[in-house]
């Protein structure tokens, strides 16, 4: 089992999201730490990328003001060493294909296992498609974390599940990332058909911005819940994260 997987454990987990870099390295080292000892069980961090087609204007214009401020892959290793440093919460990278394929599939794996990183997410990477990065972080004991929505076949399904470690980011809506009023009606069902082909813990993310959503999601069945817009719109008031954060933790526990 994974240090990914066993924090997820046992259910009742938060993932919080921030982008590495925005809208500078030392406020958003501030940020980390903030998110950190306001409880977040798992922190991912976004490495910026100048086209990413699965985030919502919110976490756009953070990845742009982070790439402004000088954001680029090796110094997001170093950004993450440094919290690694410091914390023992799992951390766990989210980019997109371009970038990893541009600094070498094998540089990439050994940078996230030597700084710390746990898990990669790539939202434009394909099951079909993840063979070669797949077989590097396995060499290096980094877990490829892939997402499921509901339009998710079930043979695709089967080969997520089977490919997967660390757990599988279930994708709450369509579209884009960003705060919504409401889930979709089809989620709970959607964690049921997972939670059939699968052991690993369950995240459900996309959407996911109020206390009220992060307890739904934990009643829906999933075993955490991923909150990154609504944690990034307030990253410029140190106070409110960490308040809104415990919040989040406090409605993932009450489900206990």
């Amino acid at each position: 089992m994974s240090r990914l997987e066993e924090a997820l454990q046992g259910g009742n987990r938060l993932i919080a999201f921030i982008v590495a870099g925005d809208p500078d390295p030392v406020r958003s080292y501030e940020l980390a730490c903030d998110v950190i000892e306001s409880g977040a069980d798992v922190l991912e961090l976004g490495l910026p990328f100048s086209d990413p087609l699965a985030d919502g204007p919110t976490i756009q214009e953070a990845g742009q003001r982070a790439l402004k401020a000088g954001m680029n892959t090796d110094r997001y290793f170093e950004f993450a060493a440094k919290i690694r440093g410091r914390y023992g919460t799992p951390l766990v990278c989210l980019t997109y294909y371009n970038i990893v394929l541009q600094y070498g599939l094998p540089k990439f794996a050994k940078s996230c296992a030597q700084t710390g990183i746990d898990g990669l997410i790539i939202p434009d990477l394909p099951i079909e498609e993840a063979g070669p990065l797949h077989k590097e972080l396995r060499m290096v004991g980094v877990d490829l974390v892939f997402l499921v929505a509901e339009t998710t076949t079930d043979g695709r399904l089967r080969r997520i599940c089977d490919a997967a470690s660390g757990f599988i980011y279930v994708v709450a809506l369509l579209g884009t990332t960003g705060a919504r009023d409401e889930l979709s009606p089809k989620l709970k069902g959607l964690i049921a058909r997972i939670t059939r082909k699968t052991k690993l813990p369950l995240a459900v993310g996309f959407g996911i911005s109020r206390p009220e959503h992060v307890r739904q999601v934990i009643e829906f069945g999933a075993d955490a819940a991923i909150v990154g817009s609504g944690i990034v719109k307030l990253g410029g008031d140190r106070q409110k994260v960490r308040e809104y954060v415990r919040a989040l933790v406090s409605a993932a526990r009450s489900q206990a």
